[in-house]
């Protein structure tokens, strides 16, 4: 190996360790605020390794941090299930059919998308406020819903580009009704773009802050309560449930990829 390209493979590795560096340490620093013992602010002063503030999570004393979780995964759950049935009804609607005002409902979709969160979210108060909705669990759903039904469709649209029509037709001629037909062959060939539109409006209502903050009224949701926590420092407690949340995720992550490892490798 010449200098040149030795000096060229240092630099790309010093690249790749501080391109890491930047995307994991903030995580590092929340793993780590975990299992710190102080209990005193400021938060970030290391006292010592403790599990206390794991243990705290489920013996009652952070009741309300708990609920506000409880509700984030109830909503989160509720607009998932909800724009992904939506969501795939129209990417498929949309690819099938033709009909007067399909592009503008195709140019609409995108709205939500690229309007700021701040708009929408004022626009949805408005909404509420002017149809006598009162604000709380059901607004949060129905906001969350809304945005993150144009997610759900572009993937699953994704999914439906070079989609063989013709596979529907042979068991529409071989006697399988339209309900079985979608049920049986259109929705397997359509489950990965499914299955990403409704991991993206998952992550996408759990980390929702400004529209949810127009929307709750007295709903107590989790990242609202990391907000409030910001003005007088996180507590560790915060960071420890971010952390099991960091572990799930992991797992699913690993689960996911050895699955297409596994795959591939019979393939």
């Amino acid at each position: 190996m010449t200098l040149s390209k030795r000096g060229r493979t240092v630099r790309n590795a010093i690249y790749c360790v501080l391109v890491y560096l930047f995307l994991f340490l903030p995580i590092a620093v929340v793993v780590a605020g975990s299992f710190n013992a102080t209990e005193s602010r400021p938060y970030l002063t290391w006292k010592g390794f403790s599990l206390m503030w794991y243990q705290r999570l489920f013996d009652g004393s952070q009741a309300a941090l708990m609920e506000a979780f409880g509700h984030t995964m109830l909503i989160a759950l509720t607009s998932t299930l909800l724009s992904t049935v939506i969501g795939t009804l129209v990417a498929v609607g949309m690819y099938r059919y033709r009909f007067r005002g399909k592009a503008l409902i195709d140019a609409l979709l995108y709205v939500p998308v690229v309007i700021p969160e701040i708009v929408m979210g004022i626009s949805l108060l408005v909404l509420f406020a002017q149809a006598q909705v009162p604000r709380g669990m059901l607004t949060l759903v129905i906001a969350h819903t809304t945005f993150c039904i144009p997610f759900v469709v572009f993937n699953v649209r994704a999914r439906l580009a070079g989609y063989d029509v013709s596979v529907e037709e042979a068991s529409l001629d071989l006697g399988a009704n339209r309900v079985q037909t979608f049920w049986n062959i259109t929705v397997p060939v359509l489950a990965p773009g499914i299955g990403a539109g409704a991991l993206l409006a998952f992550t996408l209502s759990i980390d929702d802050v400004i529209i949810s903050y127009f929307v709750n009224g007295k709903t107590s949701v989790f990242p609202l309560k990391v907000m409030e926590s910001i003005k007088m420092g996180v507590p560790p407690s915060v960071n420890a449930l971010s952390a099991i949340l960091l572990l799930f995720t992991v797992i699913f992550v690993v689960l996911t990829q050895s699955d297409l490892l596994s795959r591939h490798r019979s393939e």
